[in-house]
């Protein structure tokens, strides 16, 4: 349609189409770390391992089975952590204790944070009736004591101990003088266990009985 000017043209420019408004782009979002924590919930299915504990004590074997959850998985946040622990055994005698054992574990797991120190407790208890020696010659002061080995070589075996050693070690009681032949830098076996006295990893068997190198308390008096 044709725009009749009645006026004097005294000046033109040309009008441009307006561009569209820029939209800046949208922050990249950081990814959430999913830590351990009590309301993680559980997947359908747990990938785990079973372990089994064979005892002289025993006719019948436990089977320590071990159930794990993987967090952030396919990112570089990803870690495995314990989430459940379960103990079979056709043998009943432990039944209780082993029931409230493997679901105050549990709980721990589920907690989050740092769970190495189960392994510690678990291989400080002693049965007062005395260990035993297990396969290959390692001996083991309780069955809650070898409980607690699985978990070391169950925790090992995903990375979250180091082979470099346990849960941190106690240190030795200074109320207790160390016998004179074994001095103040004495080193004692890769394979003591912890004495519930002084709490040095210095406890062996000699002769049978259970004797601490550090302390020289002994299960036999």
């Amino acid at each position: 349609m044709a725009i009749k000017i009645e006026k004097k043209i005294v000046g033109y420019e040309v009008v441009k189409p307006t561009p569209p408004a820029e939209t800046s782009a949208p922050a990249k979002e950081q990814p959430v770390v999913q830590h351990m924590h009590e309301n993680v919930q559980r997947p359908e299915a747990l990938e785990g391992s079973t372990y089994k504990i064979k005892t002289p004590l025993s006719e019948h074997a436990l089977y320590v089975t071990i159930n794990d959850i993987v967090l952030n998985p396919g990112t570089e946040h990803e870690q495995r952590r314990p989430f459940e622990i379960f103990i079979n055994s056709k043998n009943m005698d432990h039944f209780q204790w082993i029931v409230a054992l493997t679901r105050i574990i549990s709980a721990v797991f589920r907690k989050g944070g740092d769970v190495t120190f189960l392994v510690e407790e678990l291989k400080a208890v002693f049965d007062p009736k005395g260990g035993y020696f297990k396969k290959g010659g390692k001996f083991m002061p309780s069955l809650v004591a070898e409980i607690g080995d699985v978990l070391e070589t169950h925790l090992r075996k995903i990375g979250v101990l180091q082979e470099s050693g346990a849960a941190p070690k106690q240190p030795s009681s200074p109320e207790r003088p160390v016998p004179p032949d074994q001095g103040s830098n004495a080193s004692f076996p890769a394979d003591a266990m912890l004495c519930p006295s002084c709490r040095s990893k210095a406890m062996i068997a000699l002769d049978g009985c259970l004797t601490c190198l550090n302390c020289a308390d002994s299960k036999c008096g």
